[in-house]
């Protein structure tokens, strides 16, 4: 078995990044035309991954931003009931 082999057939790889590495290297024994078919192929699919890592984390900002605008608001809510009951007993007196 050659060591491309081997390391195809290890253990699951969990980190990308490590799984990125060992596509690349296992592809350095394939032909020329192989390669550079695979090479754009993966290069493509890391362009997606990381594409897809920053929206995830705009959205993870976005949904953080609003959990903070609605505890205000929620707030804002509660203060603003808070004044109008209080109107309201003043004019009932």
């Amino acid at each position: 078995m050659s060591q491309t082999s081997r390391i195809l057939h290890s253990s699951p790889i969990q980190d990308t990044d490590t799984a990125h590495t060992v596509l690349m290297t296992a592809l350095a024994s394939c032909s020329h035309l192989h390669q550079t078919q695979a090479f754009k192929a993966l290069n493509y699919l890391k362009e997606q991954r990381d594409r897809r890592t920053r929206i995830l984390g705009l959205v993870q900002e976005a949904l953080s931003q609003l959990r903070v605008d609605m505890k205000y608001l929620l707030y804002d809510l509660d203060c603003t009931r808070r004044e109008r009951d209080a109107a309201l007993e003043r004019l009932g007196k």
